[in-house]
């Protein structure tokens, strides 16, 4: 019998469960058809579209690996009330799950790989002419762009950090580039999935439109594909590649960030959805409770963090809130929402190039780019421009803020993984009613979390080593 990751909870009706079960307010005709003994599939580019823009499946984005870094701490009467795995997750346990299985950070990127292999399988039947060519590039690079931001956000979890000295050998997700439910499922190595992120993305770079399409930015866009290129390469550690990404997309979208002193401070989430500096949108998956933000002050922001930012700037207020006793927690993010914001923005470009630049040598780059994107944050006319003597203090510089600015986005556990192949030391603690569990540089295996075990019992592909 052959096992397959797609044989799962909603693939087990095939294809016409799946596409019957989606948004409601849609006029596509296959999506009004309900479940009955014949296959129901999309057909029309109307359809494709309708498929990608069922944001209860596409933008969402994995909540694990940033319960599992150094941003915040949580209260212990509430840890005790969460769920198992985030549980779990926050003390870097070797079983996360306890058994249990159905683990959205996996299942969902793994549809949303599903819904883009059904595009691209259907466009292939499409005839192209004058009429539609320009509809059907966008969806091939919208389908293409979609299952490399799934198969990266799983990488980030479920497989080692990216090592080129090893990259070949260590075993990683499996690639699923058909939506061939009986298709065999098996381990592809890191190398094969970088190189697939890759191939995707640079295919759908030529595919996309060229602007972001600012009225639905769940849209991606040639903007957006570059953003998450140089957030790729960022990964790999190749810098000169993550630069020149992050160079492509800056030129494509100048003056695109917006001042955090003309935003409206009495709002309960004063950085609105869908801001000029979102280039594509994603959402935090919203099973979390540790990280749903306002409503939890439990999830006490980090006191070195929040202790980072300067009285003048404002991220520390518009990121934050205070409890009556002054403890920081979370106070909201550029979805305008409860539920922190993981798709794409202007700032994290920023950030990557500066990086990049300073790797590189150019200081006066690197700063230069740093010093554009903190006018925007701090008060009026209080903000005075960091200078950096050497490359080291600029890169230095940068990390700091990087980690300020991009907070509770889904992105410290990758820097995590990253900076301490590089020989960074990050070592952090929790401390849970007096028990203080650790995760040292030296603890590697951790970096890299199990797979979920109902996918383990069907496809029998080896478990993470966790020991």
């Amino acid at each position: 019998m052959k096992h397959s990751i797609y044989s799962r909870r909603w693939f087990a009706v095939v294809l016409m469960a799946v596409l019957a079960s989606m948004v409601s307010c849609s006029k596509s005709p296959f999506l009004d058809k309900k479940p009955n003994t014949n296959l129901v599939v999309p057909t029309t580019l109307v359809d494709f579209q309708n498929l990608l823009d069922n944001t209860n499946v596409i933008g969402l984005t994995p909540v694990l690996g940033e319960m599992s870094s150094d941003n915040f701490y949580l209260v212990y009467n509430f840890w005790q009330n969460l769920d198992t795995k985030e549980q779990n997750a926050y003390i870097w346990a070797a079983d996360i799950y306890g058994g249990q299985g159905q683990v959205p950070d996996w299942d969902v990127p793994y549809q949303q790989v599903f819904y883009s292999n059904v595009v691209l399988e259907g466009l292939a039947n499409v005839k192209i002419d004058s009429s539609n060519a320009v509809q059907y590039n966008a969806l091939k690079g919208a389908a293409l762009f979609t299952r490399a931001f799934a198969f990266y956000n799983l990488a980030q979890l479920f497989a080692p950090p990216y090592d080129s000295h090893s990259a070949g050998t260590d075993l990683s997700i499996p690639l699923r580039l058909s939506s061939d439910i009986n298709a065999v499922s098996v381990h592809s190595t890191v190398q094969q999935t970088y190189d697939r992120i890759l191939d995707d993305l640079h295919l759908a770079e030529g595919l996309l439109p060229s602007i972001v399409p600012y009225a639905n930015r769940n849209r991606p866009s040639r903007p957006a594909a570059q953003a998450l290129l140089a957030r790729v390469y960022l990964s790999q550690r190749n810098y000169p590649q993550a630069t020149l990404s992050a160079d492509s997309c800056l030129q494509s979208i100048p003056n695109s960030l917006f001042k955090y002193d003309t935003l409206n401070a009495i709002q309960i989430y004063p950085i609105t959805q869908f801001n000029s500096e979102t280039l594509y949108q994603g959402t935090f998956l919203t099973y979390t409770q540790a990280l749903a933000g306002f409503f939890y002050p439990q999830c006490v922001i980090d006191s070195m963090l929040y202790q980072s930012y300067d009285s003048n700037d404002l991220r520390r207020f518009f990121f934050y809130k205070t409890t009556s006793t002054g403890s920081p927690y979370l106070r909201g993010s550029y979805n305008g929402g409860v539920y922190p914001f993981g798709g794409l923005a202007t700032d994290e470009v920023y950030l990557i190039r500066a990086e990049g630049r300073a790797r590189a040598g150019n200081v006066s780059g690197a700063m230069s780019d740093l010093n554009t994107l903190l006018n925007t944050r701090w008060k009026a006319g209080t903000y005075n421009n960091f200078t950096a003597s050497s490359a080291k203090e600029a890169l230095d510089t940068i990390l700091l803020e990087r980690r300020k600015e991009l907070a509770f986005r889904g992105l410290r556990w990758m820097d995590l993984r990253r900076l301490n192949k590089e020989g960074a030391n990050i070592t952090f603690t929790r401390n849970l009613n007096g028990t203080f569990y650790y995760l040292r540089p030296t603890d590697s295996l951790l970096y890299t979390l199990p797979i979920p075990p109902d996918v383990i019992a069907f496809s029998h592909m080896s478990q993470n080593k966790r020991q």
